[in-house]
């Protein structure tokens, strides 16, 4: 008997991830790929739960995001992605050396409920925040892998930032790029 309620279990767990993910309006292969549910449990899981519900949750089409540009583009989302980015180093998701095994590894349901209480944890402290899930759950696969992007320290304070596998010049954080700035002048 203990092995069907191991089953029961392992089932029950990734139900539960699922409506997490999906509270997060993640897609379908995102949430696929992290529990290995069917598409049409997932959809059938929305519909049940989350698709009459009071505060509507939308569904998001199309590929995930696989851009590690987006990361870079301002410095209000590269200071965003340092505090994610810590967040998942400090909930484990983040190996001390990246790799495509490590990166493989990633998806599963505990490392899954990890993501998610990071993420919860980064809207928390940033109300406003410009990353939203699917972006989240991309820089985590990225940062396991270490093929596109990588946990560094600034090259003035020592800070964490992240920053591309081959960076073009010296990277710095929000702060020490503004202080070099005024220096500048």
């Amino acid at each position: 008997m203990r092995i069907l309620e191991d089953r029961y279990d392992r089932d029950r767990q990734r139900l539960e991830l699922a409506l997490r993910f999906l509270t997060h309006e993640a897609r379908t292969q995102t949430i696929h790929t992290w529990t290995g549910l069917t598409d049409h449990r997932i959809r059938n899981l929305y519909r049940s739960h989350l698709g009459r519900a009071a505060c509507y949750v939308p569904r998001h089409r199309g590929k995930s995001p696989h851009q590690a540009a987006y990361f870079m583009r301002s410095l209000r989302i590269q200071q965003e992605t340092a505090v994610l980015a810590s967040f998942f180093a400090l909930a484990g998701l983040v190996p001390p050396e990246p790799s495509a095994a490590a990166g493989m590894a990633l998806p599963d349901i505990a490392r899954g409920h990890s993501l998610c209480t990071a993420f919860e944890t980064y809207n928390t402290m940033i109300p406003t925040a410009s990353i939203k899930f699917e972006y989240a759950v991309f820089l985590a696969e990225s940062l396991a892998r270490g093929d596109q992007l990588r946990l560094g320290k600034c090259c003035d304070c020592g800070g964490l930032i992240v920053v591309e596998r081959f960076p073009i010049r010296d990277k710095r954080c929000q702060s020490c790029a503004a202080a070099r700035s005024e220096t500048d002048r």
